[in-house]
């Protein structure tokens, strides 16, 4: 029963406690209003008590009263002037103290008046005593309420505990900003400077960031904020990364002039232009010339949302074609590059068809073809991530080598003037699946080239491929990579030291394939001349220094960014090369090279899209490399053994691509 009874009364009182934290505003300044006054009476009788007028003082009890009944009133009208009672609780230590202060300057003259004109009631030193009991008495009555409070709100809410990383001059505005926060409380601060390890800043301790996990567990911290707007932004998101690894939930805090705009807020990660990161000068004109190929014709692009089928369709609109098909299988990427070349179109009567699809429908292929009269076919569709297509054999052998044979067909057929293959460095003696895919598209469209003359056709489709390396911030450059790294804090990550690679503007690239094209006369494989090659470690260094960070390494362990080390990826190489064999010719661009590489036969050719589409329609992964990878060795063999023209025919036994 008395169990019972106590539950009730809890009940009871919360209830009333309840009722009294969340009554209205206009009740709540007249409580603030009665508690200056009843502050006023207390500090009266104190002074009376402790400051105990001469013998000769016997104030009556109505000059006693009269006093008293002055000073309250004082209070009062004083309080109400100042707006003392608007005041939230949470906001009085930055706006209500000054006022109280001043208003406990005005009941002490209006005190001193009142003894000389109604008492004396006490001492001349008495009206000071008054005054300072008063202001004394509304800070601490109003700092004892602020706690009550947030107690009533703890009844039924929970009060979230904060530790503040970084105990500057942001750190301090922070916490006393929190203050006012009914439902987070700050527990102190965490520093990496030593020498204000232990001090106390705001009020708060100051600990060690060492012992972050000891301090969060002895006070329930689950949430840490980041107050260092100084510090630069690795820094910030290395610390980020290691107390979120730690479990805590961690936020960031701009300073307090940046978010009032006397500071810009900017990312610290500047915009770099690609080109500067070139061993060499970058190529630096237009079309010219070569754009009368392009001009007034219908011309298809496949893989025209990605970075260099894009770029490819912006340079040919300056060639005012009557036609550009955009032909791409990701619905996103075609929505973004046909609303941007319409855009772009706005001067011209070319009409730009986005075509949803892909390499390998043939019936697509075939009907987009006819249905759009196709002249000039630019072919940079392609699976080129080198880890993606290692993991995925069967899909990257499906469009990059059966996508090209389809295309290149139908483009044959349907009777276009020119066929153009995008080719990579990857495809020089491949080391894995995706470089071996597209020098089996190169082997696919020097056959098509054979036979072309070989039926005799005039004038027939020219087919011609143009391999390069790298390019700078495509979607399978390093340069994105290295950014969001950088800008996430690091590390740089690089697969080896010493790893080196080509690289060229995706505007300088394009507009040599398009020249390539244009100048192709059936059968020609260009190299285009990309400069020396460029060692990725010190790409990531001039990417670091240019973003306005240090590297951190051995020489500097206090740097911004670390570069690590992983390990070679499958299927990539530390060197890639341009060409397979010796012997490149000039060509009327200098930067357009001719090189001379009919590895396979046409019988060699159909040998090999026999074996892989039989791996395919099995789905044997394994068998499909070991089969793709056994066409690209015979090629590199057969090219040793006579590099400059195409080998003699090999007839192999059956099966014998499959037994290796």
């Amino acid at each position: 029963m008395k169990l019972n009874d106590f539950l009730i009364r809890r009940r009871w009182l919360t209830r009333v406690l309840v009722d009294l934290r969340d009554m209205r505003r206009e009740y709540k300044q007249v409580l603030l209003l009665m508690i200056d006054l009843v502050i006023a009476a207390i500090a009266f009788l104190l002074v009376i008590v402790l400051d105990a007028p001469s013998a000769e003082i016997r104030p009556t009890a109505v000059a006693f009263l009269a006093v008293l009944g002055l000073l309250l009133a004082a209070a009062s009208v004083g309080s109400r002037f100042l707006g003392l009672p608007k005041v939230q609780l949470k906001s009085y230590e930055a706006r209500g103290m000054g006022r109280s202060a001043i208003l406990g300057g005005f009941v002490g003259c209006v005190a001193w008046v009142a003894n000389v004109l109604v008492g004396p009631v006490f001492s001349e030193s008495g009206p000071v005593l008054f005054a300072s009991l008063f202001v004394i008495g509304s800070v601490l009555a109003r700092f004892l309420m602020l706690h009550v409070v947030r107690l009533l709100y703890s009844i039924n809410a929970q009060v979230g505990k904060v530790l503040i990383y970084g105990a500057g001059t942001t750190g301090m505005q922070l916490a006393m900003a929190l203050r006012a926060s009914d439902n987070t409380r700050v527990v102190g601060f965490l520093d990496d400077n030593k020498v204000i390890n232990g001090l106390s800043v705001a009020g708060l301790p100051v600990h060690p960031s060492n012992t972050v996990k000891e301090i969060a567990d002895q006070h329930g911290v689950t949430r840490i904020l980041l107050a260092m707007p100084s510090i630069s932004q690795p820094k910030i998101a290395r610390i980020a990364r290691r107390l979120t690894d730690l479990g805590f939930e961690v936020q960031s805090l701009p300073s307090f002039a940046q978010l009032v705009g006397e500071e810009r807020l900017v990312d610290a990660l500047k915009q770099t232009l690609p080109d500067s990161f070139l061993s060499r000068k970058a190529l630096d004109e237009t079309m010219g010339g070569a754009c009368g190929v392009y001009t007034g014709k219908s011309v298809m692009v496949s893989g025209a949302g990605g970075s260099i089928g894009s770029e490819l369709c912006r340079q040919l609109l300056l060639c005012k074609p009557r036609k550009l098909v955009l032909l791409e299988s990701s619905e996103h990427a075609l929505y973004q590059v046909h609303d941007e070349l319409v855009d772009l179109n706005r001067t011209s009567d070319c009409e730009i068809v986005p075509l949803l699809g892909t390499v390998t429908e043939r019936r697509l292929v075939h009907a987009a073809l006819a249905t759009h009269d196709v002249q000039v076919v630019i072919h940079a569709a392609a699976y080129k991530h080198v880890p993606m297509v290692e993991a995925n054999v069967l899909s990257g052998i499906a469009n990059n080598v059966f996508g090209t044979a389809t295309l290149a067909r139908e483009s044959a057929e349907a009777g276009v003037e020119r066929f153009v293959l995008v080719s990579t460095d990857k495809a020089v003696r491949p080391k894995g699946v995706m470089g071996a895919t597209k020098r089996m598209a190169e082997l696919i469209v020097t056959d098509r080239a054979r036979k072309e003359k070989a039926d005799g056709k005039a004038p027939g489709t020219v087919f011609c491929m143009v391999r390069f390396g790298n390019v700078l911030g495509s979607s399978g450059s390093v340069i994105p990579r290295f950014q969001e790294q950088i800008a996430s804090g690091g590390p740089v990550t690089l697969t080896h030291p010493d790893i080196e690679r080509f690289f060229m503007t995706i505007q300088e690239a394009t507009q040599l394939v398009l020249r390539a094209g244009a100048m192709a006369t059936g059968g020609d494989a260009y190299v285009l001349d990309m400069g020396e090659p460029v060692r990725i470690a010190d790409l990531a260094r001039k990417m670091i220094d240019a973003s306005g960070y240090t590297v951190r390494d051995a020489d500097n362990p206090e740097g911004d960014i670390e570069i690590a080390i992983t390990r070679l990826r499958p299927g990539e190489k530390l060197y890639e090369e341009l060409c397979i064999t010796t012997g490149q010719a000039p060509t009327e661009h200098p930067k357009i090279l001719a090189a001379r590489e009919a590895g396979l036969s046409e019988f060699q050719v159909n040998r090999a899209l026999s074996g892989l589409r039989r791996a395919i329609a099995a789905g044997d992964a394994t068998a499909a490399r070991k089969e793709l990878m056994h066409w690209v060795r015979l090629d590199l063999d057969a090219l040793k053994t006579r590099p400059t023209e195409a080998p003699s025919l090999t007839v192999l036994p059956p099966g014998a691509a499959g037994s290796e």
